[in-house]
């Protein structure tokens, strides 16, 4: 492999959306040390490099489909894409993409054997949908549904998983901090789709920011920040107050990202925004970390 289509497939995999596939995991096996004091390393392992294979697969296809659709025009505003630009060809971005699913499998049949069908259930889908995200006879980011597909599975499956996964049972913690990890993440998918929409109005590709137009998406935004950020008030009710304190950079960098998407119009300027979420999404799991573990907060 040469220099230049090591590069190309780093662009491809898009690293620096990976936190969203890294988070739950880390958060999931926080909350399953902290509950029930166990934790398995290898599992944990497996688990992580599933979810970043089964996010890095869903990039490949994403890019290698978008280029054939021509959703991909030289009026984009985000990173480049390798298909569209001819960096690497269509069938060489869609075999990677299928290598990667074969290392999701792999960990899958480990943590199959460790856990049983449980993991067949939340494997499956989560295999099917890295195509079907773009592809597949119902492409879910062609339909307006990449936030509530980002939210179950960037979210609520994955983060119950791990938790399953360390532990063998499904603690109801696990779905309040699955939604918040959830809503986080899929600020990243809206506030892309906020940006993009005069692109993907002319491509069919039928986001809700297409679908309802730039000040719906930006209300939408915020509303995902606001629930995310004030659901955490559910650790005090669950008896674990300090937990709320992961709220505090949500709504710190989420106001930036909030005022963000209510002054500026969908364009180039968004790329900021989308930093900004995603350093709120790895603020949030750090803070909860560190909360679970700390002795001196007087609550």
């Amino acid at each position: 492999m040469t220099d230049a289509t090591l590069r190309s497939c780093v662009l491809a995999a898009r690293p620096k959306t990976l936190p969203a596939a890294i988070v739950p995991v880390w958060v999931g096996c926080v909350l399953a040390w902290k509950l029930t004091g166990t934790f398995a390393p290898w599992l944990a392992l497996a688990t992580l490099l599933g979810a970043v294979a089964i996010q890095i697969a869903t990039n490949f296809f994403n890019d290698a489909i978008d280029a054939r659709k021509g959703a991909d025009t030289t009026r984009r505003l985000g990173p480049l894409r390798v298909t569209a630009t001819g960096l690497l060809r269509p069938r060489t971005v869609m075999g990677i993409a299928a290598g990667f699913l074969g290392v999701a499998f792999a960990c899958g049949v480990v943590l199959y054997q460790a856990r049983g069908w449980p993991i067949a259930v939340i494997g499956i889908p989560s295999l099917l949908l890295a195509y079907g995200y773009t592809g597949g006879p119902f492409p879910l980011a062609y339909r307006g549904m990449g936030e509530l597909f980002v939210i179950v599975f960037f979210g609520l499956m994955a983060v119950t998983g791990t938790v399953f996964i360390q532990t063998g049972g499904w603690p109801p913690a696990a779905l309040l901090l699955g939604m918040q990890t959830g809503l986080l993440a899929a600020v990243l998918i809206s506030i892309n789709n906020f940006r993009d929409i005069e692109e993907d109005s002319t491509t069919g590709k039928r986001t809700l920011a297409v679908r309802f137009g730039p000040r719906v998406a930006a209300r939408l935004i915020v509303l995902e920040i606001l629930i995310a950020a004030f659901a955490g008030f559910g650790w005090v009710v669950c008896g674990h107050a300090p937990w709320l304190l992961a709220s505090v950079p949500v709504l710190l960098l989420g106001l930036s990202i909030i005022r963000g998407v209510l002054t500026l119009p969908p364009g180039p300027g968004c790329n900021r925004l989308l930093a900004l979420g995603g350093l709120q999404l790895l603020l949030f799991a750090a803070v909860f970390h560190a909360a679970t573990r700390s002795h001196w907060i007087p609550w």
